[in-house]
Formats: C-alpha cells, structure tokens, sequence
C-alpha cells in the first residue's frame, strides 16, 4: 500500500511542469521554434501591450488563447464562422485548438455542423507533435491559466 501510494505521488509530481504550463501536453521550447510558421500571421502582445513575440497582423494577438471565446479579440476582423462558432461556445483548449490549426475550414464545419463553414486563415500546421508544441508555447507565453480561469468565475459571480 505504501508503495501504491508513494508512486502514486511520484507521478503527480513528474506531471506537474504539464499542469503547470496550463495544461498543455507539448514542449513550449521547441513550440517557440515551430511558432515562427505563425508569426508572418499572428503577433503575440500581452495586456500590458510588451511584444513577446513581433509577427503579422493578417490574424489576431494569440496572447492568453487559452480559454480564451473563440472570435473574441477586440479590434480584430474575423471571418463569420469563426465568431459564429465563438458565439456557440468554443473557448479555445488544447484538444480545439490542435483541430483547428490542423484544417480550420473542416473544424468550422464540423464544430458549426455547417458545409458552407468556412475560415480566414488558409494554414495548416502539419504534425501532431508541432502542433501540440506551439500549444504548449502559447499557453507558456500567456497569462497563468488558473488565474485567467478565476477571473472569469469572479466575473461570472459579479454579473449574476
């Protein structure tokens, strides 16, 4: 039992630095490497307008993406069904986001269960593992996803 229970420990210990880096199964240090794809695209600036990362302004700041409604960027134009979808409640995580940057016209598609879906961003991120890197480098990037996450239940008790 004692040794159950001492492995038991040591696994939530090893896993640990994923829940820490906001629940993202990647490697945040090569994402940062895969991230120069996007950045001719997207810029990454957090809220205190500090550029972390300087890219493109073809599509939105992907600063504090995590949980983050999709279509939701002030000032930023997206493309309808990406709103549309935003407004049926996708908030972005690992598991939408890797769909998405995987073929993110099929995504709209399915996630809206629309075939006229489409989206403005042409890209797609070719493998499993980039894909789940840059994830883990944007979470790494943004602002703490447990103090993002209480904010918004502080909000959502504040308007209630």
């Amino acid at each position: 039992m004692k040794t159950l229970m001492a492995t038991t420990l040591g696994l939530c210990f090893a896993a640990a630095p994923l829940f820490a880096a906001g629940h993202a199964s990647g490697d945040a240090e090569a994402g940062e490497k895969v991230f120069k794809k996007c950045k001719a695209c997207h810029a990454i600036v957090d809220a205190d307008d500090n550029t972390i990362v300087k890219g493109g302004r073809t599509g939105p700041n992907l600063y504090g993406v995590f949980m983050r409604t999709a279509g939701s960027v002030e000032g930023f134009k997206y493309g309808k069904s990406l709103v549309a979808a935003g407004e049926a409640g996708l908030e972005w995580n690992e598991e939408d986001f890797l769909a998405y940057v995987t073929d993110p016209k099929k995504f709209l598609r399915t996630y809206l269960d629309d075939k006229k879906a489409k989206s403005k961003m042409a890209f797609k991120l070719k493998g499993d593992e980039d894909r789940a890197d840059v994830w883990a480098y944007l979470v790494s990037v943004g602002p703490e996803p447990e103090a993002e996450m209480e904010a918004e239940t502080e909000n959502e008790s504040a308007s209630n």
